[in-house]
Formats: structure tokens, C-alpha cells, sequence
């Protein structure tokens, strides 16, 4: 699979990269429901044998127990052959799963603490504050960051969901590597003002929610909605609910008519979309059981032809009317 360099890091990540969100289970706000922990092993051990080189991960995924899956199926890998990890950290929980932002020195602190237990590792290789969420505490939780990289613990120091002022606040403490936007076809705001600026400032971008949690697989009915079981968080998002659910499902409906003529599927098609820009070094895409990684996974070494971005552009110009 095609690689890009992470902005001005030495890493070269493959353009697409495991996703472990859904693998985290439920039991939590945020979680996609029930999950089988071998299913999950089976989806990563796969991915690795396709190419894919990296794996994204986060703390709060499961409340710990994605990390503590990623590590399990790590486990056998040869140290030569295993992937880049990417955790996160900045998030605090309760008992009952419910999350609240917490990037505080003294929390970041313990979290590199439990993140390196859970993966069984020395070094993190791509450490990211999850969501700059309160404000006011990025600066302190950065600069243990910074420490954390100075002393080897952590690689790169990466961020997820910041705006452009809050990227140069904690620029002006240390570089940042890497910026995890959410970034598809039905969720476009990081092109205005977030991509020039990691343009300028060489800052890697690894987009999530490529397929927009599988509305733009073709994958995902009214039906199979109503059947999401209550711990999974999309029944609650509005993008799977009406009006939306219906117009975006008519959107890829046609966008999967557009892939099939170059024998590639509307979730291919929507990867590789996100990859059309060479700022974006890779798209994670998740999966939660063998199988699932092995097409999607394809979309790394695919360009979609211009003609093809021509058409799409006045599809989700319409769709975004609809949407508004």
C-alpha cells in the first residue's frame, strides 16, 4: 500500500490506517455497541497482513479496553513487522460510561502512564490530546506532552478536533506533528481554514470518519438503524435519523453508481475521495471483524480519476442544500 509522510515527522504512514473505535465495545457514551473481542483481533491481524502500518487508537475507546485489545493482537507480531500506534488522551470518565474532557497536566500524566501499560509498550508513536475540551487547560496538558517526547516515552505529539488558533497556541510550546480532523464527503469544514494552515505549517493530517461511520458504504438501511442495539451511539446521531438519514442515503446511492463503473465501491470511493488531497496523509478506517479491512483497504492505492471528482463535486453540492 502507497505511503505518506507524516508531515515533518520521520514516519510514513500507509494512506489508509486502522481504526479501533467500534472495537472499544459498549458500556460507554460513545461506544458502537456490543463487540467480540476475537473478532477484533481478527480484524487487526488482518490488517496488518494487508500492509496497513498503523493503527489509531485512543483511551477512552471502551474506557481502556480498545487499547488493551490493540495490545493482544499485537502481541505474536514481530517487533520488525508490528504497526505504528496512535492513542489519545484528554478524555475522564465516570462509572456509567458517561465522558468529560480533561486534558490537565495531572491527568495527561497518568494517561501516558495507563495508555503504556495497556499497548505493552516503551514508546507511544503518536501521542494526540483527543479533544481541546476545556480550552483553557491544552497549554498544561501539552507541555507534558512535550516532556513525554523529550524523554522518549512518546514519539510525536499529534491533536485531534483543534481550530487554527488553538493549533498555533500550543504550536508556540512544541511542534505539532499531526492533526485528526473528521473529514468526508459529508463533512467538509476542515478544507476552509484547517488545511491551508497544516499545509503552511507541515503539519500531518490523519482524517476520521472517512465514511462518515458507514453511511457512505452503502451499507446502512433504515432497517438496520432501527436494529442497532441502544448502546450504540449512531441512533442518536442526526446524520442517522430523518431528514437527513434519506438524503444522504439517496447521495450514496449514486455515489455507489459512480464507483461501480470503475469496479470499486461506494465506500472505496469515499476513502479514496478523502485521499484526493495530498496534505491528507492517511484516512482510518475502521473494522470490527475479519473481512471488513480487506476491501476497504484497497482505497489506499486507488486515485480517483478527475472525471469522476467532477461529477461527485455538484452531487455533494446539492446534498449540502439538503442537509442545511
Amino acid at each position: 500500500m502507497k505511503k505518506r509522510k507524516l508531515g515533518s515527522t520521520e514516519l510514513e504512514f500507509t494512506t489508509i490506517g486502522f481504526g479501533s473505535w467500534a472495537i472499544g465495545g459498549g458500556g460507554w457514551k460513545a461506544g458502537w455497541g456490543p463487540q467480540d473481542d476475537n473478532d477484533s483481533i481478527a480484524a487487526i491481524r488482518e490488517a496488518v497482513s494487508a500492509g496497513i502500518n498503523w493503527i489509531d487508537t485512543a483511551a477512552v475507546y471502551g474506557l481502556g479496553h480498545s487499547e488493551e485489545v490493540v495490545a493482544r493482537a499485537l502481541r505474536d507480531v514481530p517487533r520488525s513487522e508490528r504497526p505504528y500506534v496512535a492513542t489519545k488522551c484528554g478524555r475522564n470518565w465516570s462509572s456509567d460510561g458517561s465522558l468529560r474532557g480533561d486534558p490537565s497536566a495531572g491527568r495527561i500524566e497518568q494517561e501516558i502512564t495507563d495508555s503504556l501499560k495497556r499497548l505493552d509498550v516503551e514508546t507511544i508513536d503518536l501521542y494526540q490530546i483527543h479533544w481541546p475540551d476545556p480550552d483553557e487547560q491544552i497549554e498544561e496538558g501539552w507541555e507534558v506532552i512535550a516532556k513525554h517526547v523529550r524523554a522518549g516515552t512518546i514519539r510525536y505529539a499529534g491533536v485531534c478536533n483543534f481550530s487554527v488558533a488553538q493549533l498555533d497556541r500550543i504550536h508556540a510550546i512544541h511542534p505539532v506533528a499531526s492533526l485528526q480532523p473528521p473529514y468526508s464527503m459529508l463533512r467538509r469544514e476542515f478544507e476552509s481554514e484547517l488545511l491551508p494552515y497544516c499545509r503552511t505549517n507541515s503539519i500531518g493530517v490523519v482524517a476520521y470518519s472517512p465514511m462518515q461511520k458507514g453511511l457512505l458504504t452503502g451499507a446502512i438501511t433504515k432497517e438496520r438503524v432501527a436494529n442497532f442495539p441502544e448502546s450504540d451511539h449512531r441512533r442518536r446521531d442526526p446524520m442517522f435519523n430523518e431528514p437527513k438519514f434519506s438524503a444522504i442515503s439517496a447521495f450514496v446511492e449514486k455515489l455507489g453508481a459512480i464507483a461501480a463503473e470503475y469496479d470499486r465501491t461506494a465506500a472505496q470511493l469515499a476513502l479514496a475521495w478523502v485521499l484526493r488531497l495530498p496534505e491528507v496523509t492517511s484516512a482510518i478506517a475502521g473494522a470490527r471483524r475479519a473481512g471488513q479491512i480487506t476491501e476497504t483497504a484497497q482505497a489506499g492505492d486507488w486515485t480517483v480519476p478527475d472525471d469522476a471528482l467532477q461529477r461527485i463535486e455538484p452531487l455533494l453540492e446539492q446534498l449540502a442544500k439538503d442537509l442545511a
